[in-house]
């Protein structure tokens, strides 16, 4: 976990933003139902776990500047010693303040009054919330709901979105956050090495995903960057195939692409090898056109260059491998075999909070992933190779580079088991 200072800073830098006579309020969130009595794991929104570090559900953070003051308050679950019999004990107020740094504590009992007398205290209040919206059908987020809410009770009310804020904000990594996005992805990456140990003809996909779920857990990972994609043969064309439940079969290459998550900071790698250690020619070189789109794709990334333009070049170089392998004559089909951009932001969110607007410059401190691909479905041949990338300040920096990928380094590592 990092400092209260982190969270303190990352407070100060949003409400520089933000207009004068607003207030902030960011909600933790909380678990859905899942059946019954049983609910998903909790996990904290990730804006609000930026400003607080607290990651237990329900709590509230509330920021307002009025008149270029500034405070802060955070409204926490009261205390309930019966409940905590059964589920744990819950945040106090010394560990709130110690872990957020906030000015004040208070309890979600005294919300409603607070707010209440807040908004009726000003003339022309500004609400800021954190209204993602990645489509039209999502549900309804506590946010959203709350404003509905606000509104009707205080029509004088302007709401404004932080999320734009804060995701800019997100973008660039400091240190410590850089530090603990390395540990994510030497996990992964220990991970992905006992992955290619243990693969063995006629596993199924689930058994070898097992060994990493359990190298995880093993070195304190309490959650994964995302579900796990263990695709073998055809599967590995499919580019979110999670069901990893078919049998790996001798003469097939398998697709994994997996992370760790440290701290809620993630690791995001592909590495494609073959079950039995080898690969055959053909499965050569189909992997060695990809790595050669990895590292020019690498190679390109420095301040300043823009995402956007990247990804077209990226595809142009995907295009030209495609023709010398002989699944193109024309570089516009390229789409038939490659069908997904070239990487994504990674943070605290595996695609980290470039999505609505991908037109970025890369700046010192952006991590961004490089995954080339090229799926060949009539072939069952599907190859991705993905590493995480730190634009420092003259260049960038491979923070996967400790994981091999070569096909040399491969089979000669497989070899080895």
């Amino acid at each position: 976990m990092l400092k209260k200072e982190f969270y303190v800073v990352n407070r100060s830098n949003s409400l520089n933003r933000i207009k004068d006579n607003s207030i902030v309020i960011l909600f933790a969130g909380n678990a859905p139902k899942k059946t019954a009595d049983e609910k998903y794991p909790f996990t904290p929104n990730r804006n609000f776990y930026y400003l607080t570090g607290v990651n237990e559900e329900n709590h509230i953070l509330l920021m307002s500047k009025m008149n270029g003051e500034i405070k802060t308050r955070l409204f926490i679950n009261e205390v309930d010693p019966i409940r905590e019999k059964w589920e744990g004990k819950r945040l106090r107020e010394k560990e709130a303040l110690d872990i957020s740094g906030v000015d004040n504590i208070d309890y979600l009992c005294n919300f409603n009054s607070f707010i209440n007398k807040l908004i009726s205290s000003v003339e022309d209040l500004n609400i800021y919330l954190d209204l993602e919206k990645n489509s039209y059908e999502v549900k309804e987020t506590l946010s959203e709901n709350f404003a509905k809410d606000i509104k009707n009770k205080y029509p004088q009310v302007c709401f404004k979105n932080i999320f734009k804020i804060i995701g800019e904000l997100r973008l660039v990594k400091t240190k410590e956050e850089v530090e603990e996005i390395k540990k994510a992805i030497d996990i992964t990456i220990d991970g992905v090495e006992l992955l290619m140990k243990k693969s063995e003809v006629g596993m199924k996909e689930c058994e070898l995903e097992a060994y990493f779920d359990f190298l995880c857990k093993s070195r304190g990972v309490k959650d994964f960057a995302f579900k796990t994609i263990a695709a073998a043969g055809k599967n590995a064309t499919i580019l979110h195939y999670v069901d990893n439940n078919s049998e790996m079969k001798n003469g097939d290459l398998i697709l994994f692409d997996l992370g760790a998550q440290f701290n809620y900071y993630n690791g995001d790698i592909s590495r494609t090898f073959p079950i039995n250690g080898k690969f055959t020619d053909r499965q050569k070189d189909v992997y060695n056109a990809v790595l050669r789109v990895n590292e020019k794709v690498i190679k390109a990334m420095k301040p300043g260059i823009n995402f956007l333009e990247l990804n077209k070049q990226a595809k142009e170089w995907i295009a030209k491998e495609c023709i010398s392998l002989g699944l193109i004559t024309n570089k516009e089909d390229v789409s038939k075999y490659y069908y997904h951009s070239i990487g994504h932001s990674l943070g605290m969110d595996t695609h980290d909070t470039d999505m609505p607007n991908r037109d970025t410059n890369f700046l010192a401190g952006m991590i961004y992933t490089v995954e080339p691909g090229i799926y060949i479905e009539e072939e069952g041949i599907g190859i991705r190779i993905e590493d995480d990338i730190l634009i420092t300040e003259d260049g960038r920096e491979n923070l996967t580079v400790k994981m091999i990928k070569t096909v040399d380094e491969i089979e000669k590592f497989m070899l080895k088991k």
